[in-house]
């Protein structure tokens, strides 16, 4: 109940919201092999004015690693990574990535997306800290308003990563939003990742990802918003077996996000499908609070 009166309040304030400059601090920025810095020629699209800069060849060595947004089962935003050959635009490979949607693997472990299928990018350009991103009509329609705020969340927070967008502006088949969907959401200013800071679950897992191979020790890092900053984290095995269990303190906790990163140490026999789960334990009993479950594969 809690949760939709904040939802309810933040789309009474969308509209002074999205005058907040800035992307918010959360989540990290591209990287061509995390936790790398990205290619110096890339940028978030191939469309803004000015002279483009050199393309390189791509080659095996030449990948850049960005961020996609999606839903999680439970009804916050989920944080996921797309790796590929590098490209300039690639804030247009991270919209193509957010509109093509979850992975097979990601979706057998229950993300899924709030944006509607069929929806097309028509055009993307950035211009002094903001992105005007085109989509076709498709983006506006069905849903109700957790569905309508999640899906310009999963849209903000995927091109707010790169440090060249602050903010985001809508146009629908070449024209410009300043009212969207049926639940009448003013979005006439550009959108700010603080507009939708609500959607944020109490924890995010930046690294690893699903379905990643991981060795020991394997660095587990995100941001929380945790009962006096502790972030709990066990690693179990193939056959569910809990064969770690420890936990890290994120910088700032109880009512603010902070930054948590910890490399921990497993051992099994042999390489299997493995889980992480990184949680807050309960202050009163102990039990998980706010699980994050990372499916991936751990090498022996």
């Amino acid at each position: 109940m809690k949760r939709l009166l904040v939802l309810t309040a933040a789309i009474g304030l969308l509209a002074a919201a999205c005058a907040e400059s800035g992307p918010g601090g959360l989540g990290p920025v591209p990287t061509t092999e995390p936790p790398a810095s990205p290619s110096p020629t890339a940028s978030p699209t191939g469309d803004e004015p000015g002279e483009p800069s050199p393309t390189p060849t791509p080659t095996e060595a030449e990948t850049m690693t960005y961020e996609v947004w999606f839903a999680s089962g439970d009804g916050w935003m989920f944080l996921t990574h797309r790796t590929e050959p590098s490209d300039p635009a690639v804030g247009r490979a991270s919209l193509l990535a957010l509109l093509a949607g979850p992975n097979e693997l990601e979706r057998s472990a229950g993300v899924s997306s709030t944006v509607p299928d069929g929806t097309e990018l028509l055009g993307l350009s950035i211009d002094d800290g903001t992105a005007t991103v085109d989509l076709s009509g498709e983006f506006e329609s069905g849903g109700g308003s957790l569905s309508v705020m999640m899906r310009l969340g999963q849209l903000v927070y995927t091109l707010t990563q790169f440090p060249t967008v602050d903010g985001v502006l809508l146009e629908l088949d070449g024209e410009p939003v300043e009212v969207f969907s049926g639940e009448g959401l003013v979005v006439d200013r550009p959108m700010t990742r603080r507009s939708f800071e609500d959607l944020l679950p109490p924890i995010v897992v930046e690294s690893p990802t699903i379905g990643q191979e991981v060795s020991s020790p394997v660095t587990i890092s995100g941001t929380a918003n945790v009962f006096e900053a502790t972030v709990s984290i066990s690693i179990y095995d193939a056959e569910g077996n809990e064969i770690v269990r420890t936990f890290t303190t994120a910088t700032c906790g109880t009512g603010c996000r902070g930054t948590y990163s910890e490399a921990v140490r497993f051992e099994v026999d042999e390489t299997q499908p493995g889980v992480i789960e990184v949680y807050e334990s309960s202050a009163e009993d102990g039990s998980k609070l706010h699980v994050v479950r990372i499916d991936v594969v751990l090498e022996a």
